[in-house]
């Protein structure tokens, strides 16, 4: 399977999957479908995102102006 191109769809209901399925198969298209996962990331992760959001909306955070962003980083 030659991995270069790959084409990601989000079909919203059941008539949308249909069709994507009938145009790839028109097109003799190597395909296959795979189920959303609900927990498609670690749980401690996302518990890490959720508390960095909280942190922002308190303004907790730092701003960088660009030209000191290398100081900043220690590049």
């Amino acid at each position: 399977m030659n991995a270069e191109n790959i084409f990601i769809a989000h079909p919203e209901n059941a008539d949308q999957l249909s069709a994507l399925k009938a145009i790839v198969k028109a097109l003799k298209i190597k395909f296959e479908v795979k189920k959303a996962k609900e927990d498609v990331y670690d749980s401690e992760f996302i518990a890490k995102i959720q508390e960095s959001q909280i942190d922002f909306e308190e303004g907790k955070y730092t701003r960088v102006k660009q030209s000191n962003l290398q100081d900043f980083l220690g590049v």
